[in-house]
């Protein structure tokens, strides 16, 4: 009986995983695409447009990171279970995802208007 459960799992494991592939059979997944984005996004002539993107990539990098601080610190302070050192931590975490999580968008902020100041002043 045991047995049977294995391979009802097994079986339900592999069709998950290999269902999707077969409903999703295109040449090479749309990489393609991705790629000729990517090389049509960062060889602009514009040098100020690809700094800016650079800086986007950047700076939502960045982001993503202090976010996961942020999860990292709720996680920890969720399973403290009332231990004071172990919620200090978790403490210390968000504050230090938050504070960051803000330089990061006022960098960001900081970026746009110069380099749309410095668009502006080159063309016109």
């Amino acid at each position: 009986m045991k047995k049977t459960y294995k391979q009802l799992i097994s079986l339900a494991i592999v069709s998950t995983l290999v269902l999707p592939v077969v409903a999703l059979a295109q040449a090479n997944f749309g990489l393609n695409e991705i790629n000729n984005g990517l090389n049509n996004s960062l060889t602009s002539s514009d040098p100020r447009t690809v700094i800016g993107r650079v800086i986007n990539i950047a700076l939502s990098f960045l982001g993503v990171i202090a976010v996961g601080i942020i999860l990292i610190g709720g996680f920890k302070w969720m399973t403290a279970a009332g231990n004071e050192e172990k919620t200090s931590e978790a403490k210390k975490l968000l504050g230090a995802g938050v504070i960051g999580l803000v330089i990061i968008l006022a960098s960001w902020g900081i970026a746009t208007y110069l380099l749309s100041t410095f668009a502006s002043q080159l063309n016109g």
